[in-house]
């Protein structure tokens, strides 16, 4: 295997730091391998905010699902979907007089979608690059949640998207990989439903995977568990509700 292999087959959430800090040449270099992601026609759809002020730090603990690690981590980020910075540079350079074009007055979905995917691919990026220097990290969705609180805390205009958050520091042990139940993922030329064969097979699959010592209490099969877990929690009601707030406020005119 590859050292790079190696480096993706090893990654794990890191969630309690080593009290070392992450030096501004470490920064530089993350910050660095970050900008070479891959983005939509070359644009950086995305902003990345360096949260420094441990105030912001403590709140964001709070609003991000009550996670006091966030509060501890030497070194937060946040990713931005980010097209305010192209609409007022289109404001600035006059485009609205470029003739012949049917001009719109504001950012739509598939706007959204791009920059969704610059700012998670960068983000990826530096998670990878900071895996190679012995920096772990972990993600935080919650951002997506309490839209308005952070919004305001985080002052982001109209046409951003906190997409996601990662938190960066030194491991203070070695972290537990989890597993992944892999079978059926990949599809050939087309989606593939699955019948009641292969979900009896993935159901089996995912409790042995991932309950291999068994169910949540109150749950039948690892289904039901994910179900109450995830799907139905108040948290991802929240989630809902705020990434509705979300997108309707970047397309609002």
């Amino acid at each position: 295997m590859n050292p790079t292999l190696a480096l993706l087959e090893s990654r794990c959430s890191t969630r309690v730091y080593a009290p070392a800090p992450i030096t501004d040449a470490e920064k530089k270099a993350i910050l660095h391998a970050t900008f070479r992601a891959p983005t939509g026609g070359n644009m950086l759809l995305y902003s990345i905010i360096d949260v420094v002020d441990q105030e912001l730090k403590d709140r964001l603990a709070v609003t991000c699902d009550d996670q006091p690690f966030i509060a501890k981590a030497p070194w937060v980020l946040v990713f931005v979907a980010d097209f305010q910075k192209w609409i007022d540079v289109f404001e600035y350079s006059d485009v609205a007089s470029l003739p012949d074009l049917e001009h719109r007055s504001t950012t739509g979905p598939g706007d959204l979608m791009l920059a969704c995917s610059d700012a998670l691919i960068a983000a990826q990026n530096a998670v990878i690059a900071a895996e190679s220097l012995g920096i772990g990290s972990c993600y935080i969705g919650d951002i997506l949640e309490n839209g308005e609180i952070h919004a305001e805390l985080l002052q982001l205009p109209k046409h951003t998207f906190p997409v996601a958050m990662l938190c960066f520091g030194h491991p203070m042990a070695s972290g537990r990989r989890a597993p992944r139940y892999t079978e059926h993922v990949v599809h050939t030329n087309h989606y593939h439903r699955l019948n009641a064969e292969e979900l009896e097979e993935v159901s089996r699959g995912l409790a042995e995977t991932h309950a291999p010592h068994g169910l949540a209490p109150g749950t039948a099969n690892y289904g039901q568990a994910v179900y109450r877990r995830k799907f139905a929690s108040e948290f991802m009601r929240e989630m809902n509700r705020s990434v509705t707030w979300w997108m309707e406020r970047w397309q609002s005119q």
